[in-house]
Parts: C-alpha cells; sequence; structure tokens
C-alpha cells in the first residue's frame, strides 16, 4: 500500500454556477428561492441559504418593479472558494439601481437597504460592448463561514 508523505493540492477545474430564465413578474420569487436553496444544498451551503433566498426574491422583486422587461435570468454562482453570488440579469441596463431611504410609512422601497445589510457585498454590473449595453446584473455576495 503507498502513502503519501505531502498532501497533493486541490486542482479546481472551475467554479460551478447555475442560471434559468424566469419571466420578469413578481410571482418569480417564489421559484427564485427554491432554486437558491436547492442549488446551495447541492453545493452543500445550507448555511447560506436563508440570506441568499432573501436576497434572490429582493432582486427578482426589484426587477419586476422597476423594468418593462419580459423576463428576466437569475444566476446563483461560486465565483471562487470563498464566496457565493446571487444575481438577476435584466434587459434595462438604463435603470440602474440606487440605495434610497423609504419613509416609515411608506410600504416599498427597502429592497437594496436589506440586500445591502444580508451581503457582504452588492453591486451592478452592465453586460455588452462598448456604449450600448443591452443588460444589467444586479448582484449580491456572501463570503461562506469562516472565510472573511
Amino acid at each position: 500500500m503507498t502513502s503519501l508523505s505531502k498532501q497533493v493540492p486541490y486542482a479546481s477545474v472551475g467554479h460551478p454556477a447555475y442560471s434559468q430564465t424566469f419571466p420578469c413578474e413578481p410571482s418569480t420569487a417564489e421559484i427564485g428561492r427554491k432554486l437558491v436553496r436547492s442549488v446551495l444544498d447541492m453545493w452543500c451551503l445550507d448555511g447560506l441559504a436563508d440570506r441568499a433566498a432573501l436576497i434572490a426574491t429582493e432582486l427578482i422583486a426589484n426587477a419586476a418593479r422597476h423594468t418593462p422587461c419580459h423576463e428576466i435570468r437569475l444566476i446563483v454562482t461560486q465565483p471562487s472558494a470563498t464566496r457565493v453570488r446571487v444575481g438577476v440579469v435584466d434587459q434595462e441596463p438604463s435603470r440602474l439601481p440606487a440605495l434610497s431611504r423609504a419613509d416609515d410609512n411608506e410600504e416599498s422601497g427597502r429592497g437594496l437597504l436589506l440586500i445591502d445589510a444580508l451581503s457582504d457585498r452588492w453591486g451592478c454590473d452592465l453586460h455588452g460592448s462598448g456604449m450600448s449595453p443591452w443588460a444589467k446584473e444586479v448582484w449580491a455576495e456572501l463570503h461562506l463561514e469562516g472565510t472573511r
């Protein structure tokens, strides 16, 4: 029987990712939550599921409320060994997200504040080349426990 005297380094061939296109409507949030939970369960990252599912809900709700798009793409990736990213792509790159403070008696307007509080960082990337992007992705990242 052979034994190794030193550890063999793990060779990664890429990082996991999952995406799916959905109708851009509020009811998609429920499907999005389930998808995020399933993906994180498959990746053995259940500890992030509650926060990631809530982030997906808010990202989907914002796209449904603030864009005239007919469909969105929900993306769940692990861009590194220490981070999970949840993003929503819509085809309305001119409507960029902005943090705002909602009045106490307003029923909406707190989605990005919630995403900001739940995530380790969030942002928006434009997709396309040059001066005419065709879409934007609003995303939020969570660090895996113990990796900050």
